[in-house]
């Protein structure tokens, strides 16, 4: 199977960066697209960016030209930098793959989330 861990989130100011890491681990697998969403509380879980194989990048209209998403294929490595941030950025990050494996040629695999906060 194919795991996904989130890593990076914390508690920052107004106007302060974080980086998210999300890091695929298993055997015998191969990511595609790769996506980041944020749920905040009481609200809808909401597509954030994402990346497919090529390192092409769609962004939310809420955070277009703040956050950056990368990815290192070597490392099975997607990145979210996140600069300027807002106190509506607080939210659960969670990090999606599109993965292929031997046995099943079209997963989608989630993380467990890791939370961002974002004082006024």
């Amino acid at each position: 199977q194919v795991h996904l861990v989130e890593s990076g989130g914390g508690l920052v100011q107004t106007g302060g960066s974080l980086r998210l890491s999300c890091a695929a681990s298993g055997s015998m697998f191969s990511i595609d697209a790769m996506y980041w969403y944020r749920q905040a509380p009481g609200k809808q879980r909401e597509l954030v960016a994402l990346i497919t194989s090529g390192g092409s990048t769609e962004y939310a209209e809420s955070v277009k030209g703040r956050f950056t998403l990368s990815r290192d294929n070597a490392k099975n490595t997607a990145y979210l930098q996140m600069n300027t941030l807002k106190p509506e950025d607080t939210a659960v990050y969670y990090c999606k793959a599109k993965a292929r494996t031997t046995l099943y040629p079209n997963l989608e695999v989630w993380g467990q989330g890791t939370l961002v906060t974002v004082s006024s």
